[in-house]
């Protein structure tokens, strides 16, 4: 006897019920009707909330316990930067300062985040502000209890 069994995955905002469990990226970005397929990028997010890109061949196996999560880009590159020694990937060339501290699993409010600029001043980057990851290099942040001072 053969039962069918299906898998949930959640795309960007939307979940799909799937029945391969091990499924490609293709069949994932097909799921969620993103085509032409070859000019997105689809992430798989992991349990510690990094994100690891797959690419349209390679496959996910959908077994585990949950819902597998994923979040698509249309965009032609990945960005690679580091918070606090973590490498992520990211499928556009900017991200906010809150994301990055969404990304780095810190309070928005009690922390900041820097970038760390090499031989100079580190830059703090402010919850709304936009960081550019198109500069050569990988950009490498760090995140800090904020401290502020009475006047």
């Amino acid at each position: 006897m053969v039962t069918s069994k299906s898998y949930r995955v959640k795309i960007d905002e939307d979940t799909y019920s799937v029945a391969d469990p091990v499924i490609t990226g293709l069949q994932l970005l097909d799921t969620a009707g993103k085509r032409p397929s070859d000019e997105y990028l689809i992430f798989y997010l992991l349990s510690g909330g990094q994100l690891e890109e797959i690419r349209l061949d390679e496959t996910v196996d959908l077994r585990q316990q949950g819902v597998e999560r994923f979040i698509t880009w249309r965009s032609d590159r990945s960005f690679r930067f580091v918070i606090d020694g973590r490498r992520f990937e990211w499928g556009v060339p900017l991200i906010t300062g809150l994301k990055l501290k969404q990304l780095a699993g810190v309070d928005p409010q009690t922390y900041g985040v820097w970038l760390e600029v090499r031989g100079g001043e580190d830059r703090p980057v402010e919850n709304t502000e936009m960081v550019d990851l198109n500069a050569e290099g990988v950009e490498r942040f760090f995140t800090g209890k904020k401290t502020t001072t009475e006047g």
